[in-house]
């Protein structure tokens, strides 16, 4: 990494793993012209975790300076699914979702990047890609061999496990490399997982006789359950809409030696102490708890206000170094006062499924005033107005009587 080439991006520096390449970036910057920053996001999911923030806050901190992040909705190649990281194929989705959840992703984006019509541009790739003639797309096709695109690694996964790999997912690269050239770019910052297809807009550009877009991958961490990447899929995630509790609340239950990594990419506290606090962990002169607490903090500064950051830290220290039961613990109506531990459940999370439901009394994660762990669903347990039920170590619900 060119320490010198970011010095002015410290957010940048922080977070970049590779730059292709450093020469042309240096080179683009010294035009002394506005950059425009490709984000081309299709719109799978309507949300954003911290994960993607940390390209975001890498293109609002280029915002600042002055240059132009061009925000692109997949609209068009979100019905066709980039096969990244996938061992399938993903399922179609319908065009009124994909409008419904652009909306979404815009909002959540906006919570970082300035949105300031100087320095934002949003664009759909319909705009291009349905009025596209197939002359027009055949000719693209004939820039780029079957030897390039099956190189890709993933394509290379399903090969070797006899998995099939549909003709529009193989195409996916060419489309979203041909986006960099429609928008122009100068620059892109993606995840390391992205990085084939965003070569190929180099590739693409090269042969059409303009100037290919830098490339800036950023480190992929593994999300809070310490294994694979962040997903809503997979539910071990943060996300940017989280509330100031659960952002901390998540926080705390990472695994001890994500908390250095999550530090560094996540917040800005500054890189020496994050390396301080990580060799006084490892010296075991510093508990984890409070290495998590500051990540917490930080968090929530971050995304919400320091006032906020306080507020959380002071009712953790609270709850769980005091042992009390929250004030603000929300009031669950029950009908029944002689109800299973299992409907009790439902009634306290009904979001969650019968067999998450079982799955929590079985690990002994359900306790009723403060007694011992309950562990048989289809027990009666008798309860009162004002009871308090408690579900793992951070969600409490008080018992009411009535509807």
């Amino acid at each position: 990494m060119d320490d010198n080439l970011f010095r002015q991006f410290p957010t940048l520096q922080r977070s970049a793993a590779d730059v292709i390449s450093a020469a042309e970036l240096r080179s683009k910057l010294g035009h002394r012209r506005p950059l425009r920053i490709k984000y081309g996001v299709d719109v799978t999911a309507p949300f954003l975790h911290i994960g993607h923030a940390v390209n975001l806050w890498a293109m609002r901190e280029l915002q600042q300076a002055g240059h132009k992040v061009v925000l692109l909705i997949g609209d068009y190649t979100t019905r066709i699914g980039d096969p990244t990281g996938r061992s399938a194929g993903r399922p179609a989705i319908a065009p009124e979702q994909i409008e419904r959840d652009s909306g979404a992703f815009i909002a959540q984006a906006s919570r970082v990047l300035l949105t300031d019509p100087a320095v934002l541009e949003i664009r759909r790739n319909s705009q291009w890609w349905e009025p596209m003639a197939l002359e027009r797309f055949l000719s693209l096709l004939a820039e780029v061999t079957h030897a390039r695109l099956i190189q890709r690694d993933m394509f290379q996964a399903r090969i070797a496990a006899g998995s099939e790999i549909h003709l529009h997912e193989l195409l996916y690269p060419v489309l979203q490399g041909y986006d960099s050239c429609e928008l122009e770019s100068d620059l892109t910052i993606v995840g390391t997982d992205q990085l084939f297809n965003e070569l190929m807009g180099r590739f693409l550009a090269d042969r059409l006789g303009a100037a290919p877009q830098v490339v800036i991958t950023t480190h992929i961490t593994p999300g809070t359950d310490g294994r694979a990447k962040q997903s809503k899929r997979l539910v071990n995630y943060g996300a940017l809409s989280d509330s100031a509790r659960d952002m901390f609340g998540k926080a705390m239950k990472l695994p001890d030696r994500l908390v250095a990594e999550y530090l560094r990419h996540y917040t800005l506290v500054p890189l020496p102490e994050v390396e301080a606090l990580e060799h006084a962990m490892a010296a075991g002169e510093v508990n984890p708890m409070q290495a998590k607490r500051v990540l917490g903090r930080a968090l929530v500064e971050r995304y919400h206000s320091a006032a906020a950051a306080d507020a959380e830290d002071e009712w953790f220290g609270r709850v769980f170094s005091g042992r009390s039961v929250p004030a603000d613990v929300p009031v669950v109506p029950v009908a029944d006062p002689n109800v299973t531990l299992l409907e009790l459940l439902r009634r306290c999370l009904p979001d969650e499924s019968l067999s998450a439901l079982r799955r929590l009394i079985a690990d002994g994660a359900v306790r009723l005033d403060g007694v011992r762990a309950l562990t048989d669903p289809d027990q009666r347990h008798p309860v009162s107005s004002g009871d308090v039920i408690k579900v793992g170590k951070r969600r409490w619900f008080r018992i009411t009587f009535g509807r």
